[in-house]
C-alpha cells in the first residue's frame, strides 16, 4: 500500500495535515480564548519533596504565585508537593528546619507579592535546603500585572535549576493551533498552556508551527491561498513574510539549529521531496532524490543530520541523511508505521508516533542504542515536541473524548494534561530558551 493510501485511511489527523493529503475533520466550537488547567498524573521513582508556602499577600493578587510554581514543579516529574499545613512565611522568614524535616520536606520556598502604588507587582521569594539547613538564595521581580504568571514561572525555573542543576523550562513558550467557530487560530502561550495570545486567525487551515532557534519567529503552513504555503511570523510584532509558495504544495517547515535555513517539503518537481531554503527566502536546494514521498524533516542539534519520514520501503518509516548529501539510512524498524520524528535538543533522543495494533502512540528512541520505549497508552497521539532542556515532551492526543495537549516525562511515568474548554487543540511546538 502506498503512503498516500495509508494517509487517507489510517494516519492520525496531524500527520494527514503534514502530508497535505486529507480533509480536516469537523469539530465543535471553541470559546473566544482557549483556557487550560494542569492535571498531573503518575508517580516518579525519585521525586524530591518540596514545601511551597502560600506567598504573603497572594490572596489579593490576580495570580496565585505559589500555586503556579507548584504546578510547574510537579509537572516536571522531578518534585512532589508537601502539605504546608497552613504555615505562614515569606522571603524574610528564617524557618525552623527541624519542623519541616518532620513534615518530610527536602526543600522549602516562600515569598510575598504586593501591589505597588504605580500598579506594578513586587514579587519576591527565597529557597531553602531543608536537609542541609542552607539558604539557597532567592530573587525579586517587579512586573506589570500581565507578567505575574511569567514571574511565577521564573521562580519555578530558579528552584528547578538550584535543586537539579539543570535549566528549568517553565518560562519558555508553546505554540499550538485550535479550530473553532469556522476559524483556525495560532496561539502563543506559557509553557503550561495558560496566558494564550492569538498570533494569527484564519478561516483556512493553519498547520505545522515551529519555533526559530532564537524564539522570535514561527514558521507555519497556511491554506489561505487555497493551497499550502509557508510563512514566517515575527512573534513580537505580528509581521509575517512569505517563505515558500512554489508550484504544488509547500509544507512541513523545520528550522536549522543556527536559524539560517529551513528544511521544507515541496512538490514543485512532482512528488513530495525535501529541500533546504534560506531563512530569508530564495531558490531552494533539493535534498532527496526519490520516487517516494519524503516529508516531516527534523534537524539533529548539530545541524548536519536530517531525520525525515519516507515510504520508500513500502510504508512510512523514519530515515536520516546528511544535509550535505548521501544515501539515507533507515532508523525505525519496530512497527510498520512510524511518523512525526522530533530530536531532543541534547541529541540523545528521538520522539515519534508509531502505529501499534491500530493505535497511534508516542514512542521514544535512544539514538545511540536504538532502544525504543512506548510512552503512552492512548490511541491518537500526534506532533511530539521536546522541551528545550530535553526532559519533557509535549504532544497532542485525544483523551476522555476530546482533544488535549499533554506533557510527559521521558520515562512516561508523569503526565500532565493541559485540557481546553472545547474544540480542537493540536499542533504543539515547544519554544526554545529565551536568548
Amino acid at each position: 500500500m502506498s503512503l498516500i493510501q495509508h494517509t487517507c485511511s489510517e494516519l492520525p489527523d496531524a500527520t494527514r495535515r503534514h502530508l497535505l493529503l486529507a480533509a480536516l475533520l469537523a469539530t465543535p466550537t471553541l470559546p473566544a480564548l482557549a483556557q487550560f488547567r494542569v492535571e498531573v498524573s503518575g508517580i516518579g521513582l525519585t521525586q524530591m519533596p518540596i514545601a511551597l508556602v502560600p506567598f504573603r499577600g497572594e490572596a489579593a493578587s490576580p495570580q496565585k504565585i505559589s500555586a503556579i510554581v507548584r504546578a510547574d514543579l510537579e509537572r516536571s516529574g522531578q518534585f512532589r508537593g508537601v502539605d504546608t499545613g497552613g504555615e505562614a512565611m515569606d522571603e524574610t522568614t528564617r524557618p525552623d528546619m527541624s519542623a519541616w524535616r518532620q513534615r518530610g520536606a527536602d526543600a522549602l520556598a516562600g515569598g510575598s507579592v504586593a501591589r505597588l502604588p504605580d500598579g506594578r507587582w513586587d514579587t519576591r521569594f527565597r529557597l531553602w535546603d531543608v536537609v542541609g539547613d542552607r539558604d539557597l538564595g532567592g530573587l525579586g521581580y517587579v512586573v506589570p500585572q500581565a507578567d505575574l504568571r511569567l514571574a511565577a514561572h521564573k521562580i519555578a525555573d530558579y528552584i528547578y535549576e538550584k535543586l537539579t542543576g539543570e535549566k528549568g523550562v517553565f518560562s519558555t513558550r508553546l505554540a499550538y493551533v485550535t479550530r473553532g467557530r469556522g476559524r483556525y487560530t495560532l496561539w502563543v502561550a506559557d509553557a503550561d498552556g495558560e496566558n494564550a495570545q492569538a498570533a494569527l486567525s484564519s478561516p483556512e487551515s493553519i498547520i505545522s508551527p515551529t519555533w526559530s532557534p532564537d524564539g522570535r519567529q514561527l514558521a507555519y503552513v497556511s491554506f489561505e491561498a487555497r493551497k499550502p504555503v509557508i510563512y514566517v511570523h515575527e512573534v513580537a510584532s505580528g509581521r509575517r513574510r512569505l517563505l515558500a509558495n512554489f508550484k504544488g504544495s509547500n509544507s512541513a517547515p523545520a528550522w536549522s539549529p543556527d536559524g539560517s535555513s529551513l528544511a521544507v517539503t515541496l512538490s514543485r518537481d512532482g512528488g513530495s521531496q525535501l529541500y533546504l531554503i534560506n531563512a530569508a527566502g530564495g531558490e531552494p536546494r533539493r535534498l532527496t532524490q526519490s520516487q517516494s514521498i519524503d516529508t516531516e524533516p527534523a534537524f539533529a542539534p548539530d545541524g548536519r543530520t536530517l531525520y525525515f519520514v519516507s515510504d520508500r520501503g513500502g510504508a512510512p518509516q523514519i530515515y536520516r541523511m546528511a544535509v550535505s548529501g548521501g544515501a539515507p539510512q533507515r532508523v525505525t524498524f519496530n512497527g510498520s508505521y512510524n511518523v512525526s520524528p522530533t530530536i531532543s535538543p541534547d541529541g540523545r533522543w528521538m520522539a515519534y508516533v508509531s502505529r501499534q495494533g491500530g493505535a497511534f502512540r508516542l514512542h521514544l528512541m535512544e539514538l545511540a542504542s536504538g532502544n525504543v520505549t512506548a510512552l503512552t497508552d492512548t490511541a491518537q497521539d500526534e506532533n511530539p515536541s521536546f522541551a528545550p532542556n530535553s526532559r519533557l515532551i509535549v504532544y497532542a492526543t485525544r483523551d476522555g473524548g476530546r482533544e488535549a495537549l499533554m506533557t510527559t516525562t521521558l520515562d512516561g511515568k508523569i503526565k500532565a494534561r493541559l485540557a481546553g474548554q472545547g474544540g480542537e487543540i493540536r499542533e504543539p511546538s515547544w519554544g526554545p530558551f529565551q536568548r
